[in-house]
């Protein structure tokens, strides 16, 4: 498991470089729809760890945002995002990050996530705990929910279907300390690991957006659900991950009648 760890830790740190580098010179952008971007350095980046990864595992399977791979059947699946949060990425907002996972048999078994802008790699390897730097994370140990402090992001159809998560923000504005909205699911997952935010939830989520990070906040002691407190997996397309002490309240408000009559309409 280590040297699959040492592969993904190497692929990201090259690809941040990258990131880092180009961030603030004009980008060629294209749309792969009304409002999601890539740009491409989200393309090179990807191209960079496949590269990576292919050279020292060429048997493996790859799931990336960009582009389609060729299954070979194999056990061992990559799961990558090369640069989580391109829309920020895109107009020079420094919050961004590489996101890298490998399930084998189903069940994700390392992960990586690097802010490239802070220096941090948060690491998970399943059953060993999480780190970022070398140091081990622990999700806080805040509580109840108003005095915590969440996250969220919103769907590229917001504007237009009604599972936009509106409803959900608005209710835990109410029964919050405070909600961010980051624009990177992979680093608000690494930042619940972490304890700087007790708790997350969003929906129409890809695998590419969770795996890694949904891995480290369970081996920082967290717990990670979808939105009906059924077992997680990273195909599923709304998440609950928190430090477990709020995780029932914050699934009661998923639950309530005003945040599921959106989707009801």
């Amino acid at each position: 498991m280590q040297q699959y760890l040492e592969t993904a830790v190497r692929a990201a740190r090259a690809a941040g470089a990258m990131q880092k580098e180009r961030l603030w010179s004009e980008h060629d952008i294209e749309f792969k729809g009304e409002i999601n971007l890539v740009t491409e350095v989200d393309k090179a980046c990807e191209d960079l760890i496949v590269r990576t990864i292919r050279a020292e595992f060429p048997d493996h399977d790859i799931l990336a945002e960009e582009n389609d791979y060729a299954a070979v059947n194999s056990p061992c699946k990559w799961i990558i995002d090369p640069l989580d949060g391109t829309t920020n990425y895109a107009h020079g907002f420094p919050w961004f990050c590489v996101s890298i996972a490998l399930e084998i048999e189903g069940i994700v078994q390392t992960g990586v996530v690097y802010h490239p802008m802070m220096g941090e790699m948060f690491i998970a390897i399943k059953g060993q705990g999480a780190f970022v730097n070398g140091r081990q994370l622990h999700v806080s140990s805040k509580g109840p929910l108003k005095n915590c402090l969440l996250a969220t992001g919103f769907p590229y159809d917001r504007s237009w279907d009604n599972e936009n998560n509106f409803n959900n923000f608005m209710n835990f504005q109410m029964t919050a300390r405070a909600v961010r909205r980051f624009g990177a699911a992979a680093l608000d997952l690494a930042y619940v690991a972490a304890g700087r935010l007790d708790g997350y939830w969003e929906c129409k989520l890809k695998p590419w957006d969770v795996a890694a990070g949904q891995l480290l906040v369970s081996e920082a002691g967290g717990k990670v659900t979808n939105h009906d407190l059924e077992p997680f997996s990273v195909y599923d397309h709304r998440i609950l991950a928190t430090n477990g002490i709020i995780h029932q309240e914050m699934a009661g408000v998923l639950a309530s009648k005003e945040s599921r009559s959106a989707l009801a309409d």
